[in-house]
């Protein structure tokens, strides 16, 4: 299956054999599900066994044969991993004759190659968690629960659906595109109005003001003449109950004139499909110095897709208030300042008559920074042409349809090195599958590109990168937002690069390095007083003993066939700061009322990862008061204008800073009380100064420092620091199947001096977990014959499970050496991103024990493999004699395919 549990088996078998007291087969059967529409009674290999010695050294040859000869797949077979189903039968027929022989005693099965066959049975997971006490301070640094913790647990949390109904409320549901690109002729919506509640249908013809949105204004909110991807809304339809409105967004009929589509990243480059802008760095004389170079290697780097599966969908209620075009939006968003921005555009009425509010939201990674926004602006056009509440909450299978992803990359390469490996240049030209606009891909390919250097050195540098432009959802914002992708480009080359030049990948990690003083390709110094990635590197490599775990896996991969353990050790380092230089401000508004109470209104939304924790801990600290007497209620455009996305791991930060703004005034303010009223309360001390006609109320802003970059020029300061860390994952492959088990993960994290140490373990944690998924078992894929995304809902895309997550995870935080160095808040570092890319540590490990499979079967061919490493991808790059037998030739490979990655 494509993960341990919760899942429906690719292939699944069940085999039987009778043999007399000679051991000669009477009878077998061997009968496999996953092999076509119903159960496969495989004759030909229950024939070639009645007769024979069961234990017989030939046998086993002739039974995989055979199996192979009768379910051998075609290239297009629905369902698609032709060749990985075959391989799985011919497997498992394998494992059947190794385990039967064992419980008959007959043959010479060695009883250690019986326990590789067996199934693994796991323990429960645990961890540890280390970091120290927090001394000087408070509340800020403590790990203080979620301040939501509880409602949330106990289902008290409101959620956009849990709202009760406003009034005569109506639902929304959207008329999707049926192709991934055509023009759209006629839309019919006779027979959809005559069904039962149904109030009106709605298209391009129906919105007041502009029809056109996003940061590049290359994209309408329902189409006027073309589509551009599957699931892409034609109409609205708007009626009394969800149900009737899903029931007529089916009777809503369209006429289309289909055009060519292109999916893929890969035929967009050989298409030329191409957004205009790229995004370049280069530094030094490539050109030279890979002539220079004692070898050169090129090559092509891909990483897919990845569904943010956030556990609230998309959603929104939009109230009008009967007057002056006025409008409530209660958005699941990251961005209520767009969301109110285009809605206010959208209806045609200025922004200050819009009003968004965000409580809090079930998960968002990204995926709500932008794409939301459409969400919430068709439940306001809904609302304005019938007078009444609209809510609009989307389904999975149509969330995932419709809103964007994480961007797939693809690279080409050329590194030159030294023999031992040191690098000495890297062209590289990058590109991303953007979608269909250009949403936030931009952004996200800047990150990428900045971020291709990881940790290292890279020598002479030409860095290149380009969005493709193709007929899927339009690809957006994901936590890491390009991060991850360009390092993974990266280190996947120097796996490859070491295998060429017979290195240790670890050595050529550690050697190329950055040290203090080193420059990036985007001009910036690493300063000695931020530059932790060396020593986090050396502490881990001693305290998780990897010398020690390094002999012991090479040893139990010296006396193993069919299971293999892997270890890899990889480094990040995440820039904080939005790319844009106007979105790194922030601010607050603080209100301490005549009781003692605290009410704190700031630009960042809650989305699970805490930030409200933090701002009512920075709140609390300034103020010198309890935690309890602070209070944030919602985020809301009347209250926090104009704020930046929460997003960039930049959040506390900005906000943090502005929190703190205001509250120091506060603090000040009321400082001359507190000096005259020793004893008294803070309520007392607040309703005194109020007494006294002083202001209790308080607005603070903050504008990150220093920040702006040249793209043209490649000068200025990209980021304003670099949140980093190290992560170790060890893991056991079975070989014969492709499944795997993260046996244990250590992780070192550098996060300044944290302002909850507590919420930011569990961001490592859940951040890592999420790497892990986009790298192994989180595959995207969509039918090249219709454009339509198969991955639809939890039924066929898997994000990690509780079998999935390492046996044993073990998390630390570096404490600074120089505490107070950073111009944050106390000195503190984003955290919500950063760590993700550490997943990808299970990756290499993977790609490690699946190096040590090919070297036990004598492989010749290098070893290319891409992410995710799902479990058919790993069976079928082990290249055994399985492997080989069911490859289907290349002139074989004929028709198209039922699914391909983006």
């Amino acid at each position: 299956a494509k993960r341990k549990d919760d899942d429906i088996a690719i292939v699944t078998c069940a085999m039987r054999v009778r043999v007399d007291d000679a051991g000669r087969v009477e009878e077998a059967a061997y009968a496999f599900g996953g092999m076509a529409p119903t159960t496969v009674l495989a004759k030909s290999v229950g024939a070639a066994s009645v007769g024979t010695t069961w234990g017989d050294a030939a046998l086993l040859g002739q039974l995989v044969a055979a199996c192979h000869a009768e379910l051998q797949l075609p290239y297009t077979v629905p369902g698609g991993m032709a060749e990985y189903r075959t391989a799985l039968a011919c497997s498992f027929v394998r494992k059947f004759w190794t385990l039967s022989c064992a419980a008959l005693g007959s043959g010479d099965i060695e009883p250690q190659i019986v326990s590789e066959m067996e199934e693994d049975e796991r323990t429960v997971s645990h961890g540890q968690q280390a970091y120290e006490r927090v001394s000087d301070r408070a509340i800020v640094g403590h790990g203080v629960a979620h301040v939501s913790a509880l409602q949330q647990t106990t289902g008290e949390a409101r959620y956009i659906d849990d709202m009760p109904a406003v009034g005569a409320e109506l639902h929304m549901a959207l008329v999707p595109s049926a192709h991934p690109h055509a023009h759209v002729l006629k839309v019919d919506s006779a027979e959809a109005l005559a069904m039962a509640g149904v109030k009106c249908v709605l298209t391009h013809e129906d919105v007041p003001g502009s029809n056109i949105w996003n940061i590049f204004h290359d994209e309408e909110l329902l189409p006027s003449r073309t589509v551009h991807h599957v699931g892409q809304p034609v109409a609205l339809v708007v009626a009394a109950t969800q149900r009737q409105a899903q029931a007529a967004a089916q009777r809503v009929h369209i006429t289309y004139e289909v055009l060519p589509a292109v999916l893929t990243v890969r035929d967009a480059v050989a298409q030329g499909a191409l957004f205009a802008e790229e995004r370049k760095l280069v530094r030094g004389d490539v050109d030279a110095a890979l002539a220079a170079s004692d070898v050169t290697l090129s090559g092509t780097s891909y990483c897919g897709a990845q569904e943010h599966f956030y556990l609230e969908t998309m959603g929104a209620v939009a109230v009008p208030k009967g007057e002056n075009g006025e409008m409530d939006l209660y958005a699941s968003t990251q961005n209520p300042t767009e969301a109110q921005m285009v809605c206010a555009e959208a209806l045609g009425v200025p922004a200050a008559r819009i009003v968004c509010h965000v409580k809090r939201m079930g998960g968002g990674f990204g995926g709500k920074e932008s794409r939301a926004v459409l969400v919430s602006t068709l439940a306001a056009l809904g609302a304005q042409h019938t007078g009444q509440a609209v809510r609009l909450v989307l389904d999975r299978d149509v969330d995932m349809q419709m809103s964007g992803q994480r961007h797939p990359f693809y690279a080409t390469w050329t590194v030159g090195a030294t023999r031992s490996g040191e690098l000495r240049a890297l062209r590289m030209r990058l590109y991303s599958n953007g979608g269909f606009s250009h949403d936030l891909s931009m952004g996200v390919l800047e990150r990428a590109v900045s971020h291709v250097d990881n940790c290292y050195r890279l020598g002479a540098a030409d860095i290149v990168g380009r969005v493709c432009r193709t007929n899927t959802q339009s690809n957006t914002a994901f936590r890491s937002f390009g991060g991850c992708q360009g390092m993974i480009m990266t280190e996947s080359m120097l796996c490859e690069l070491a295998d060429h030049i017979n290195v240790p990948i670890e050595h050529i990690r550690r050697i190329n390095m950055y040290n203090a003083g080193d420059v990036t390709p985007f001009s910036q110094p690493l300063l000695a007083e931020d530059w932790n990635v060396p020593r986090m590197w050396d502490q881990l490599e001693r305290e998780a003993e990897v010398a020690v775990r390094r002999a012991e896996i090479d040893e139990f991969n010296r006396t193993t066939q069919f299971r293999k353990r892997g270890l890899a050790m990889v480094p990040t380092k995440f820039g904080i700061s939005f790319g844009v230089k106007h979105l790194n401000q922030g601010m607050s508004l603080v209100h301490v009322y005549m009781d003692g109470s605290v009410l704190v209104a700031h630009g960042g939304t809650e989305m699970g990862q805490g930030l409200h924790t933090k701002m009512a801990q920075i709140a609390a600290e300034t103020l010198d008061v309890p935690l309890s007497t602070i209070f944030i209620s919602e985020t809301a455009t009347n209250t926090a204008a104009n704020t930046s996305p929460t997003a960039a791991s930049a959040s506390s930060d900005l906000n943090g800073y502005a929190v703190y703004n205001a509250c120091k005034v506060l603090a000040d303010r009321l400082r001359p009380y507190r000096e005259r009223m020793h004893d008294a309360s803070f309520a007392t001390i607040a309703k005194t100064a109020y007494l006294d006609r002083v202001k209790l109320s308080e607005a603070g802003h903050y504008a990150t420092p220093d920040i702006g970059f040249s793209w043209a020029e490649n000068s200025g300061l990209l980021y304003f620091y670099f949140t980093q860390g190290v992560a170790l994952a060890e893991v056991e492959l079975d070989v014969l199947t492709g499944s795997h088990t993260t046996r244990r993960v250590d992780i070192i994290m550098d996060v300044g001096r944290s302002l909850n140490k507590a919420i930011d373990i569990g961001q490592i944690e859940g951040a890592f977990a999420q790497g892990q998924g986009w790298c192994t078992t989180e595959e995207f894929l969509y039918s090249p014959a219709t454009g339509r995304l198969l991955t639809q809902g939890p039924g066929n895309y898997k994000i990690p499970s509780a079998l999935d997550i390492p046996r044993d995870l073990r998390v630390s935080l570096m404490e600074p050496e120089q505490p107070n160095a950073l111009k944050t808040i106390f000195s503190s570092k984003g955290i919500g991103e950063p760590p993700l890319f550490l997943g990808a540590s299970v990756f290499f490990a993977l790609r490690d024990a699946v190096m040590a499979a090919r070297k036990n079967n004598d492989a010749k061919s290098p070893l290319h493999m891409e992410c995710p490493a799902t479990a058919e991808v790993l069976r079928m790059a082990c290249e055994d004699d399985i492997v080989e037998l069911t490859r289907i030739p290349h002139e074989q490979r004929q028709g198209v395919p039922f699914a391909v990655r983006i």
